[in-house]
């Protein structure tokens, strides 16, 4: 089935009016990989109309950050989409979402500059100002995620409970490929050797996930370990966070921790920035 293609406000709001039943959306910057079609399945599990938005939001990217050359392959995500089911692609342009400078912009608050918001200040707000935009444009009922970016799906959930936003978030878990690595529009970037540093990430959330029995201080050791030989690799990765936070704030958890927690990485190998995480339980439960 083909994809009714939306690209402006109204013709969007054509294709909404004759929508019945439950809308989900799912919200993508393109470049759709497996991970995205996951979502894109679970959407359909819980919907009787699957829109899929494709906008590389400007406002998410810093000054010195990969904008530009951020992959834009629109033919191939709408094969991708029509060969998941999605009944329509909402593509807009820059122009339609912007149509002048946004003076009003969300502010993510403490929450968005911790972290991933350390090295990436102000990508949380621009994140959270797309994503309310693009539910007020579509109006879905529910709008899935990935939990690969667990602070932006942590946000979002904020978002959405602090403003009384009707829009249950579900989350999709994440994808990766064979080897471990998290699926990412951006790993296309990575050349052989990059790509094999990169894989260090993953082995360091699963060094720390294997040391749980012992503790933060224990998960934080054994994927400190696995980073600091990957600093020395050739090419390097150069780290930019490893923190074991709550789930729901994003604050850093002590060593006397119990309940859960999302272990956090992200780094770069070569120009490209890389981010991955994996959920863990302290305690009683685990």
């Amino acid at each position: 089935m083909t994809p009714v293609i939306a690209k402006t406000r109204e013709e969007l709001a054509a294709v909404r009016g004759g929508v019945t039943g439950r809308l989900a959306l799912v919200p993508t910057m393109g470049a759709l990989h497996e991970g995205h079609r996951s979502l894109i399945r679970r959407a359909r599990e819980l919907a009787d109309t699957v829109v899929v938005s494709i906008f590389v939001n400007p406002l998410q990217f810093g000054p010195n950050e990969d904008f530009d050359r951020y992959p834009r392959t629109f033919a191939a995500d709408v094969e991708a989409c029509a060969a998941e089911g999605v009944d329509i692609v909402f593509a807009p342009t820059r122009e339609v979402m912007y149509p002048t400078e946004p003076l009003v912009r969300l502010d993510s608050g403490p929450m968005g500059a911790v972290v991933e918001g350390v090295t990436r200040p102000g990508h949380f707000d621009g994140v959270l100002t797309v994503v309310l935009k693009l539910f007020n444009l579509v109006r879905p009922d529910l709008a899935v995620f990935g939990e690969k970016d667990a602070q932006q799906l942590a946000l979002i959930r904020r978002m959405v409970a602090d403003l009384d936003v009707p829009v249950e978030i579900v989350a999709g878990p994440t994808v990766r490929e064979s080897d471990g690595l998290a699926l990412s529009s951006r790993n296309r970037y990575l050349s052989e050797d990059e790509r094999r540093t990169a894989l260090s990430l993953s082995q360091a959330l699963r060094a720390g996930a294997d040391a749980a029995a012992g503790g933060p201080s224990a998960v934080r050791q054994a994927a400190r370990a696995v980073l600091d030989k990957a600093a020395a690799a050739d090419p390097p990765l150069a780290l930019d966070y490893l923190v074991l936070v709550d789930p729901a704030t994003f604050t850093e958890v002590d060593d006397a921790h119990t309940g859960p927690a999302v272990l956090a990485v992200a780094g770069r190998v070569g120009a490209t920035h890389l981010i991955d995480n994996v959920p863990l339980r302290f305690g009683k439960e685990s």
